[in-house]
């Protein structure tokens, strides 16, 4: 098949959609698909990978570091054509994912939507009254649904959530994978050595954005008790965004040493990534609004049990009281569950198992072929372009 990925959000920008996508991509590249990305711009920023097209972007007035999509170019809309799509697979109801539905309208595709993102819950960026944003948010959302073939999302909750819009496209649940094959052989040591923590220190580990819908200020004030009672316990923040100063500041605030108590590392590479997993004790999460919260099952991977707010997307990443603790939004209850992880060895241990056993079942191959069963689904269906599963288009039922 040749796929046709349209994203408002792309390298070298970091998140949880843009390694969703570089996931998906490379193990349908491995299953003999070809998948062309567009993207928006960055300055500056090369790509290393074939097959990736960029708009002019300029930059996001509400968060630094990010573009936006400039979707007017004859020229992308003629490469559209000549690339001989079979299918079009948007991770966006708005700039580029409008785009490519309006591609998939105009060559006659099967266009394909994933759910990332619960919209109506990052109202705290729009300049309205909040009741007035969450309710276009959801409409909105609901129409563009409604146009598509068919909508991923990672989780059942959010299948749940999307139905209740009002949505009736078909919709089918499948999360993102982890690479496992890269999580093996690894051995602890990469963080402690670069960062100067000590061997004896118990390592807390969150990554992920600094943004306000991480929850992050809770996550410093849960750790706050959590070092009282555990003085050795450091708390390792592996992620940027547009909060690193307010959430350091508070950091100070509430008494934590930077770089000895409360240790942000900024932005790091997936490879370090995966070495920072392997070196940390127990894996902290306080969002809020995940669909997914795909470093979950990162974490995981690496036999990081989890101690996570019972939040919408969360609860079906993590098995409460077998591969780690679900809490809820209560700073005392959220320090007692990593105080007893590291307080007892033989159940952090044993929560490890099961997290690694957690993370064989969801592996990004497994999780493509999925997908890749749904792509095929979709071009089976009357009126769709013909489609040979050796990879082939029959030549007269290419667009023209």
């Amino acid at each position: 098949m040749r796929i046709g990925v349209f994203t408002d959000s792309y390298k070298p920008y970091t998140s949880g959609v843009v390694t969703s996508i570089t996931t998906f991509r490379e193990e349908l590249e491995n299953l003999g698909h070809s998948v062309f990305v567009f993207a928006p711009s960055y300055p500056k920023y090369q790509d290393e990978e074939a097959n990736v097209y960029r708009f002019f972007s300029i930059p996001a007035p509400t968060n630094p570091g990010y573009t936006l999509a400039v979707p007017i170019s004859p020229r992308l809309s003629l490469t559209v054509k000549k690339l001989g799509l079979d299918i079009v697979h948007v991770h966006s109801p708005f700039i580029l994912g409008r785009w490519g539905a309006k591609c998939a309208r105009r060559f006659g595709l099967p266009l394909v939507f994933t759910y990332h993102t619960l919209y109506e819950q990052y109202i705290h960026y729009v300049p309205m009254p909040r009741e007035l944003a969450r309710d276009l948010a959801i409409t909105y959302s609901r129409h563009f649904c409604n146009r598509c073939d068919l909508v991923i999302t990672p989780t059942r909750e959010v299948e749940q959530l999307v139905q209740s819009y009002g949505v009736q496209a078909p919709v089918r649940v499948i999360p993102t994978g982890v690479p496992i094959h890269k999580f093996r052989n690894r051995r602890p040591g990469w963080l402690r050595k670069n960062w100067n923590i000590p061997p004896e220190a118990r390592v807390c580990l969150f990554v992920g954005r600094l943004s306000r819908e991480k929850n992050l200020e809770f996550l410093l004030e849960a750790f706050q008790l959590v070092k009282q009672q555990c003085p050795q316990a450091v708390l390792v923040i592996v992620a940027a965004g547009p909060l690193e100063d307010e959430l350091k500041q508070h950091a100070v605030d509430l008494g934590f040493h930077l770089d000895r108590d409360v240790v942000f590392t900024g932005r790091l590479p997936y490879e370090n990534l995966i070495d920072v997993y392997f070196d940390a004790d127990l894996f902290t999460f306080a969002s809020v609004t995940e669909t997914q919260g795909l470093v979950l099952i990162e974490a995981m991977a690496a036999g990081l049990p989890v101690v996570a707010v019972s939040a919408f997307g969360v609860q079906d990443m993590v098995d409460n009281e077998v591969n780690g603790y679900l809490v809820s939004l209560d700073r005392q209850e959220f320090a007692a569950r990593v105080l007893q992880l590291l307080a007892n060895e033989p159940l952090r241990r044993e929560f490890a198992r099961q997290a690694l056993a957690k993370a064989e079942q969801m592996s990004s191959r497994a999780m493509a072929r999925k997908l890749e069963a749904e792509y095929l689904k979709l071009l089976e269906k009357p009126g769709q372009r013909d489609y040979n599963p050796a990879g082939h288009l029959r030549r007269d039922s290419l667009v023209r």
